[in-house]
């Protein structure tokens, strides 16, 4: 599995560039506000899909975050965050969010390439990150940001209908839009860290699913 992961990887092309279409695709129709949120730059992000071997096969590190954040409060998620100055690539970005947040240190992992970007209804444009983790990483949260770190196994999101579709409301911006969300042991994954999941999911099953 990981030599398929890596090679799919490497023959990608370019990341496209997420624009009013690619929101088009995800909301049916798109309100003004937010055409005009794409007007301003997108907060530039980058997140770690980490996939550690164990016993049963690959697993992928996901956190719950704390319920003190200010975003996305007590949601599942990669480790990840902004992209600050300093920071010289999404990967640099995503592995220093990585270190801060659990603990993992860049050289425990190995990159094997990036997802397209995500853009996200909060105006968000999230790099994800793919690499290979060494199996004996140890995660230690930071409890300001995490409460709780987790490994969902690979097999289980290659199951077919594991991750669900759904619709949800955003009353400010009165639209209904489409959202991926699948359970595993009492945690609820959905947003951005389900259509991310299965972004990957249709890379290495070299299927595609319109979000």
């Amino acid at each position: 599995m990981r030599s398929l992961i890596e090679a799919r990887l490497a023959d990608r092309p370019p990341p496209m560039d997420p624009r009013a279409e690619l929101l088009e695709s995800v909301y049916g129709s798109v309100p003004s506000e937010l055409l005009e949120m794409l007007d301003h730059p997108a907060r530039p992000a980058a997140v770690l899909l980490g996939l550690v071997e164990r016993r049963g096969g690959l697993s992928i590190i996901l956190t719950e975050r704390a319920a003190s954040l200010k975003d996305h409060p007590g949601q599942v998620s990669f480790p990840g965050g902004h992209i600050e100055r300093g920071d010289t690539s999404p990967m640099a970005a995503a592995l220093r969010e990585a270190e801060e947040e659990i603990g993992l240190k860049a050289e425990k992992v190995v990159v094997a390439g990036c997802l397209d970007p995500y853009l996200t209804v909060t105006g968000f444009l999230i790099t994800p990150v793919v690499g290979f983790v060494d199996k004996n990483f140890i995660a230690r949260p930071d409890p300001i940001e995490v409460n709780e770190v987790f490994e969902l196994p690979l097999k289980k999101v290659l199951e077919g209908g594991s991750i669900e579709r759904g619709y949800r409301t955003r009353p400010d911006f009165d639209v209904t839009f489409r959202i991926y969300e699948l359970s595993f042991e009492g945690h609820h994954i959905w947003g951005a860290t389900a259509a991310i999941l299965l972004k990957f999911i249709d890379l290495i099953s070299n299927e595609k699913t319109t979000l």
